[in-house]
């Protein structure tokens, strides 16, 4: 009997849930059941997640935008999440992530997943690590199989829709980073725990060793994995190095064990990357990991724009998504300098939009260069209430133009009576009139 949604897709059959994707997405039913069969299409939907949408990400579908929100140990305010959550969405996130790692963080999770219909994703490996810590009184290095294994039920149970989890963080992985060297070593904070873990107990990483228990939780719960890239690059300097393909050639492997065993999988890709890197580290992904979608983390790139790290994550987003990434984690104007705050969560969020339409456009997206003909439509118009209801951000777009103290219906303030729309709409009337 399938459990799954790639299982039933498997089967030939169309779910509830494939047939509420696809009417989100404008296509067939069909196109996401055979996307689903071939694990190039995923879900994100845990079955214990009611107020949840499911999420459909994937070959031939609109490119998604993830934001990450969560408190730390300087900063434990639920309130202030909560609210970070709440701009996401309306601002357009496709998903949220909680990365809290201070303050009650089992009530800040529980707490963002009631308070929207989201698709949520977690890391529980910082769950694992803070319950060893203040429950059981250990350091991070002396938590057992079970811990780790303990951390990810917890956020099953909650409805968590996508867990990132490092298992290609391998002893061989590390051994090929030493050997070669980075500037910044392994900047994932997953990763960095797994490889501290490791070197501390002299054993493999528990998640690469004992995949098969991973498979078998994700499954009950119809959890989406998200391969985690702990040896993602953080500066430049480290993009497409040996520890970084070796992690992926090994997330590839685990692809397929995960979708033989009926669990969806999408892969999380670089960091930092050069521009002319870019679409060679999508297509790898592509071919290693047989299709699977791809969750990108920007890509940065540059490293020497903090406080604008939105638009170097921005113009990385274009590019990779156009070359065929799946989903764009987006990062703020924060990234690198303090824990973003609300406004920062709202201009990370329409910079990935950004990336993200103007990738869509390229991809041939249903339904994406229709917007704009739309809005050329409204701007040779002047409608300027057309513009605002077609812009990524509405209210920016409207109070810009309020603050400028033109008549509603008059032309901006940039060319005022010179508007070139004005002009040519007097010398085509003027046209119309001599009877040419």
């Amino acid at each position: 009997m399938a459990t799954t949604q790639l299982e039933y897709a498997r089967q030939g059959i169309i779910t509830d849930k494939m047939k509420e994707a696809a009417l989100a997405e404008g296509v067939s039913p069909e196109f996401i059941r055979d996307g689903i069969a071939v694990g190039t299409i995923i879900i994100c939907h845990n079955i214990k997640h009611g107020n949840g949408r499911p999420l459909a990400v994937g070959k031939g579908l609109r490119t998604k935008v993830n934001a990450n929100i969560g408190t730390s140990a300087d900063d434990t305010d639920i309130s202030k999440e909560l609210e970070k959550a709440r701009v996401a969405v309306h601002h357009g996130a496709d998903a949220i992530m909680d990365l809290s790692t201070g303050g009650p963080v089992d009530d800040i999770r529980r707490a963002i997943i009631a308070e929207t219909s989201a698709c949520i994703g977690s890391v529980p490996l910082y769950q694992a690590a803070l319950d060893a810590v203040r429950t059981k009184k250990k350091a991070i290095v002396d938590m057992t199989v079970d811990d780790i294994f303990e951390g990810i039920i917890k956020h099953a149970e909650d409805g968590v829709d996508f867990i990132t989890v490092h298992c290609g963080v391998t002893r061989s992985t590390v051994e090929r980073m030493k050997n070669e060297g980075r500037l910044m070593d392994v900047v994932s904070r997953g990763g960095a725990f797994t490889v501290e873990w490791m070197a501390y107990n002299n054993c493999e990483n528990p998640l690469f060793e004992h995949f098969d228990r991973l498979l078998e939780i994700t499954k009950e719960y119809d959890m989406t994995l998200s391969l985690g890239d702990g040896f993602r690059p953080g500066c430049l300097a480290d993009a497409t190095d040996r520890a970084q393909i070796h992690e992926l050639i090994i997330l590839g492997e685990l692809t397929q064990r995960a979708q033989a065993a009926g669990v969806q999988v999408m892969i999380e890709g670089p960091g930092h990357v050069p521009l002319n890197q870019i679409e060679a580290n999508i297509l790898l992904q592509k071919r290693l990991c047989h299709g699977a979608p791809f969750y990108v983390l920007g890509p940065l790139v540059t490293d020497i724009a903090p406080g604008y790290d939105h638009i170097t994550c921005a113009i990385g987003g274009a590019i990779a998504a156009s070359a065929g990434a799946d989903f764009l984690c987006y990062v703020t104007p924060s990234e690198h300098l303090r824990l973003p705050s609300v406004e920062d969560v709202r201009e990370g969020v329409i910079a990935s939009r950004i990336a993200a339409h103007a990738a869509d456009i390229a991809k041939g997206v249903k339904g994406a260069m229709e917007k704009d003909i739309a809005m050329a439509k409204c701007r040779k118009k002047l409608d300027w209430e057309g513009q605002f209801n077609l812009s990524l951000d509405p209210e920016k777009a409207r109070r810009l133009r309020a603050e400028s103290g033109v008549a509603e219906h008059g032309a901006c303030t940039m060319c005022g009576e010179f508007c070139a729309y004005k002009v040519m709409d007097d010398a085509m009337e003027k046209q119309r009139a001599a009877g040419h």
